[in-house]
């Protein structure tokens, strides 16, 4: 990847909780507002959703596009909201709801990084502990590597 997928400008931390398809929406305004993705990528969003869950277990989801409305994504970029009351993702609590916007295949290394990050328990850790984006930004650096 030629530059960042991911800057301060693109974590929230919400104290409270709000719907699954307001999540998405957040992660998908983010994405739009980066430059990253078409108006259109909300509804890839939603597509894939109605597909296959995007909850990845360890208080994550990470909502993304399908296939076929690859066109919606413009550049590869990454949006990160933390709700610490959390999201109902179809029974299932989510804190950290990560959007993914990836241009052709980047979207698999952008993935493994994330993966990466939150398959330590001591890392997620770390995430919720955070107080400001700048912290959570520095925690999630290597994404950029």
């Amino acid at each position: 990847m030629s530059r960042s997928v991911l800057n301060v400008g693109q974590i929230r931390i919400h104290p409270g909780s709000v719907s699954k398809e307001e999540a998405m929406r957040e992660a998908a305004g983010i994405l739009q507002d980066a430059g990253a993705v078409t108006p259109a990528y909300f509804d890839a969003m939603l597509q894939r959703e109605q597909a296959v869950s995007t909850y990845m277990g360890n208080e994550l989801a990470i909502p993304h596009g399908t296939n076929e409305t690859k066109d919606a994504i413009l550049d590869s970029a990454l949006s990160f909201v933390r709700y610490d009351g959390g999201v109902d993702w179809d029974g299932e609590k989510v804190t950290f709801v990560v959007g993914i916007a990836g241009k052709g295949d980047e979207h698999l290394d952008i993935l493994s990084h994330i993966a990466l990050i939150f398959s330590e328990e001591d890392e997620v850790a770390e995430l919720k502990a955070a107080d400001t984006p700048e912290e959570l930004f520095a925690l999630l650096s290597t994404v950029n590597d």
